[in-house]
C-alpha cells in the first residue's frame, strides 16, 4: 500500500514537471515567433519608404515593384510560420532583385536616404536571421519534448501540438 502511494505521488510529480517543461518550451516558441513577427513588420514598414525614395531617382521597372508589393502583401497575409517563411523568402528575393537594378542608377546609390534605408534593411535582415535561429531552436526543443517519451504522453493528454519551423522553401525541413 505504501509503495503504491509513493509510486503514485512520484508519477504525479513527474507528470507536473513534464507538463511545466512543455508549457515553458511552448512559451519560448511563442516568444521566438513574436520576435520574428516584430522584425518582419519593421521590414515591411521600411519598404514603402524605400520605394518612394527610388521613385524620385529612377523610372524603375514595374515588374520589380509589383513583385515587391505582392511579396509584401503575401507576408502580411501569411498564417503561421511555414507560410510566413515562404512569403519572407519571396520578399527577400524581390528585394535582392530591387537592389541589383538600383546598381544601374549612380545618383540613387549616392543618395543618403537610400543608403540609410539600405542599412536599416540590412540591420533588420540580421535581426530576422537571429530571431529565426532562436525561434527554430525553440521549436526543435518543443517538438522533441512533445514527440519523445514520456513527454508525448503528457503532450497528447493536454493537446500540445508540434510547432512549425520558420523557413523559406529552400530551407524547409523534410518530414520523416
Amino acid at each position: 500500500m505504501t509503495t503504491v502511494l509513493v509510486l503514485s505521488i512520484a508519477l504525479g510529480i513527474a507528470w507536473v514537471f513534464i507538463y511545466n517543461g512543455l508549457v515553458r518550451a511552448r512559451q519560448r516558441v511563442r516568444e521566438g515567433w513574436s520576435a520574428i513577427d516584430v522584425q518582419l513588420k519593421r521590414r515591411a514598414s521600411l519598404i514603402p519608404n524605400l520605394v518612394e525614395t527610388v521613385k524620385g531617382y529612377a523610372d524603375y521597372e514595374r515588374g520589380t515593384m509589383q513583385r515587391i508589393a505582392e511579396a509584401r502583401g503575401a507576408l502580411g497575409a501569411a498564417t503561421g510560420p511555414a507560410a510566413a517563411g515562404r512569403a519572407d523568402a519571396a520578399l527577400t528575393g524581390a528585394l535582392q532583385q530591387f537592389f541589383a537594378v538600383a546598381e544601374a542608377y549612380p545618383d540613387l546609390k549616392a543618395s543618403e536616404r537610400f543608403a540609410q534605408l539600405q542599412r536599416d534593411l540590412a540591420d533588420t535582415e540580421n535581426k530576422i536571421a537571429f530571431a529565426r535561429n532562436y525561434y527554430n531552436g525553440a521549436v526543435e526543443i518543443f517538438n522533441i519534448r512533445t514527440e519523445t517519451f514520456p513527454g508525448l504522453l503528457v503532450a497528447r493528454t493536454f493537446g500540445f501540438q508540434p510547432a512549425e519551423f520558420f523557413a523559406g522553401d529552400d530551407l524547409d525541413t523534410p518530414t520523416l
